[in-house]
């Protein structure tokens, strides 16, 4: 859902613009997910969706990517652009390698919708899922 707007250049924004944009993308991923499995309490929703949203969760998802060759070159470098985007703070919870990763994984997905790549994105949000529920990833 993008109505009739367009972002100028999305491959020109910076890798914290990208993972904003990313974070609600994929939380709409999750939610959907969640609530088409037959989700409907909101608390369970909520706690079930951090298995998938939490910076934890994210830099996991990065690193199996990483380990099983599922980036392209491009989709790399912007995973670079967001791990070395320089953000003021990092939650408490986390440690700075971790935070850093989970940005990267958000500004790869920012990236993806910005640019219209569908596909790829689900067949991106789908390996992620398979990651967090531990199914097989294999190259895409």
């Amino acid at each position: 859902m993008k109505l009739n707007e367009n972002v100028q250049e999305p491959e020109q924004l910076s890798g914290l613009t990208l993972a904003y944009m990313g974070d609600g993308v994929f939380e709409m991923y999750v939610r959907f997910r969640l609530i088409a499995r037959g989700g409907v309490r909101p608390h369970k929703l909520h706690r079930e969706a951090k298995r998938y949203v939490s910076a934890k969760a994210q830099s996991k998802i990065l690193k199996k990517f990483q380990e099983d060759g599922v980036l392209s070159d491009e989709e790399l470098s912007v995973v670079r652009r967001g791990r070395n985007a320089k953000s003021g703070t990092i939650p408490k919870n986390t440690d700075r390698a971790t935070y850093q990763n989970s940005t990267a994984f958000e500004a790869l997905i920012g990236l993806l919708y910005l640019t219209g790549q569908q596909g790829r994105l689900d067949e991106i949000v789908q390996k992620a899922f398979d990651v967090v529920e531990e199914k097989e990833v294999s190259r895409g």
